[in-house]
């Protein structure tokens, strides 16, 4: 079809089919970019953790060689893992500074909240990194790295592969027929957005993070600071559960735990450093939950190792241990659940015995506006549609969505006053009291019970005609909201008559003071004059 003429509305279509797939093509974009900046963030703390524990082992292998006398060998590795440090330092501040001109030449810099304005950005990462004739940053960085490897390979027996492979050499990239022909520039920086180049560039860190720690772990066996001898006896007690309901046994293991503060074990768990101090790793992190059983139960494992140096070389221990997740519980304690009422004030107080004083609760909605009151788990839901789902989480983990229908305000019952007389008598009012008008428009009890501050009902307006059979006698009334005086008709008014009363119409103010009308239409009412 390609000679077909197109009209004008079908090139209108198209070119809105093309802008409908860019902006499919940017959603999915965007989700991706950000999946890469949470990336690098978790790279950069992995590498700022190992750099504090090797620092760790160069302060134990001073202190050993302080408390060896300071032996001239001894100092000669002291002297050497200094270097190694330095070296290792310098390296990654010059990736540090590369990463900046990334942010801020391609990136654009970041904003005033610290994101970078244009994280989509790849021709200028390429430009910079890879270079019009292969000549940029990354050809650079590659031989930096390399001479990184080789310098500290003096240090230890092991031979130390490249950290800036091109694609042939790659174990991944070379089973691509693309990517096995390009180069460490092309394969890592070309066609890549300004969060995935940063990513490599903190993966790189951490790969040389890791190097350094394991010639550090070398040098240290070299003048005993990694001899394991247990020095520090410690009382231990482990429970099977803190937490021991009344009636039931108590159960757990005493023991003796020793350690050596001759050495600075390295620790994991599930593939993460963790922090050391006196000697132990402090483990915390907060339970992820999903997956539970019928008895509201999520079956967890922990996997780890702690490896230290021995005069025969580094050794691991590995351990494993298996934790279970409860799946927290809360009460929306109301007395009026469900529904809800549109556009009022509905009170909720949603609690969780079970967490107690970790109860610390957040909620969004779908379909209302939620109003914090300042109190733990006190809220105000107003709605705006008919369906309400309610969001409740706690230090940010979802724990489950509530569904509530939501009822619109019940119409208010009008009631007639003629001469302060309520209308309602068969017979009328006598001709005699016809002197006023007044119209009330009541609540609901149920609903004014609920929630007063949206109870707040009144007529705008009141037009009232005398009649005498098919004609009506003397001038139209016109009353406001409070009623009023129908003097002018006093003189007219005979026995046998009847008042027509109607109301102009109905208004509703709610618990924030807006008003809004009442779909009640123009009711009337006729009294008839006795």
């Amino acid at each position: 079809m390609a000679g077909t003429k197109e009209t004008p509305r079908q090139k209108m279509i198209g070119m809105m089919y093309l802008v409908l797939t860019a902006l499919l093509a940017l959603q999915v974009t965007s989700a991706i970019l950000d999946k890469f900046v949470l990336l690098n963030n978790s790279l950069e703390q992995s590498t700022a953790a190992a750099s504090k524990v090797n620092q760790s082992t160069v302060d134990n292998i001073r202190a050993t060689v302080e408390k060896s006398g300071n032996r001239a060998t001894d100092l000669a590795i002291v002297k050497q893992a200094e270097e190694v440090r330095k070296q290792t330092a310098d390296l990654i501040a010059q990736m540090d500074a590369l990463k900046e001109r990334i942010i801020n030449e391609a990136g654009g810099g970041t904003d005033e909240a610290g994101n970078i304005r244009n994280l989509s950005e790849e021709e200028k990462v390429a430009q910079m990194m890879v270079g019009p004739n292969h000549n940029g940053e990354a050809y650079k960085l590659k031989k930096q790295l390399d001479d990184y490897t080789t310098g500290l390979s003096k240090y230890s027996t092991a031979k130390y592969p490249s950290l800036a492979l091109d694609g042939k050499d790659d174990p991944i990239s070379s089973r691509s027929l693309e990517q096995r022909t390009k180069d460490f520039g092309e394969l890592n920086f070309a066609q890549t957005p300004v969060p995935a180049a940063l990513a490599v560039l903190s993966q790189r860190q951490t790969d040389v993070r890791r190097i350094e720690g394991e010639v550090l772990d070398v040098l240290a066996s070299k003048v005993g600071a990694q001899d394991v001898k247990f020095d520090k006896i410690l009382a231990m007690l482990s429970m099977d559960s803190k937490v021991v309901v009344a009636g039931t046994k108590f159960k757990g293991q005493m023991f003796l735990a020793a350690s050596s503060s001759g050495i600075q074990p390295r620790m994991s768990l599930n593939g993460a450093p963790v922090r050391m101090q006196d000697g132990q790793g402090i483990i915390e992190f907060t339970a992820q939950g999903g997956s539970y059983d019928k008895n509201g139960l999520a079956r967890r494992t922990l996997t780890g190792a702690i490896s230290y140096q021995t005069a025969n070389g580094l050794k691991t221990v590995p351990l494993s241990a298996e934790y279970f997740v409860a799946k927290p519980s809360y009460q929306v304690e109301t007395g009026t659940m469900p529904p809800l009422y549109l556009g009022c004030a509905n009170k909720l107080s949603i609690q969780s015995p079970q967490l107690g004083a970790l109860w610390n609760p957040n909620f969004s909605a779908d379909g209302a506006q939620v109003i914090q009151s300042g109190e733990k788990g006190k809220i105000t839901v107003v709605p705006s549609s008919a369906q309400v789902a309610l969001n409740i989480s706690n230090s940010g983990s979802l724990l489950g969505t509530e569904r509530f229908r939501v009822n619109r305000v019940p119409k208010p019952t009008l009631e007639f006053y003629v001469g302060g007389t309520k209308v309602g008598d068969p017979r009328g009012v006598p001709a005699g009291q016809a002197r006023s008008v007044r119209v009330n428009a009541v609540s609901d009890e149920s609903f004014r019970n609920y929630s007063p501050d949206d109870a707040n009902f009144r007529v705008t307006g009141i037009t009232v005609i005398l009649a005498r059979g098919t004609r009506k006698i003397g001038p139209t009334v016109n009353l406001g909201p409070a009623g009023g005086s129908i003097g002018s008709l006093a003189a007219e008014i005979q026995p046998g008559d009847r008042l027509s009363i109607q109301v102009d119409g109905v208004q509703r103010r709610n618990f924030k003071g807006d008003i809004s009308e009442v779909s009640i239409g123009n009711p009337q009412q006729s009294v008839a004059l006795y």
